[in-house]
């Protein structure tokens, strides 16, 4: 999984499943598209993306995440849950602002 970190007036955390990186999603009016100079960062394992969830998230963070296994990284340390995930395209995603 990808993560890249944009500092701005609050830090926003961009993560997606590294096969994701440059595609683009579409269903009706909906967009997906998983651009690869905000998301393609630093590679994390799954216990890594955990970790670095729950000290964004301490940090006051916003997140933007898509994927199947970043999703789950994010249910796993506590970020979401089932309630906060949208799909498109079979395509799960989650904007967070905390």
């Amino acid at each position: 999984m990808f993560v890249k970190i944009h500092k701005s007036y609050r830090t926003v955390v961009a993560v997606c499943d590294s096969e994701l990186v440059g595609k683009k999603f579409e269903e009706g009016i909906k967009q997906l598209d998983v651009r690869k100079n905000f998301y393609k960062g630093e590679e994390k394992s799954f216990d890594e993306l955990v970790e670095l969830f729950k000290f964004q998230k301490a940090e006051d963070a916003t997140f933007n995440i898509v994927g199947k296994a970043s999703i789950k990284a994010a249910k796993e340390a506590g970020l979401i849950s089932n309630d906060g995930i949208k799909y498109i395209e079979k395509i799960p995603y989650s904007l967070i602002l905390l």
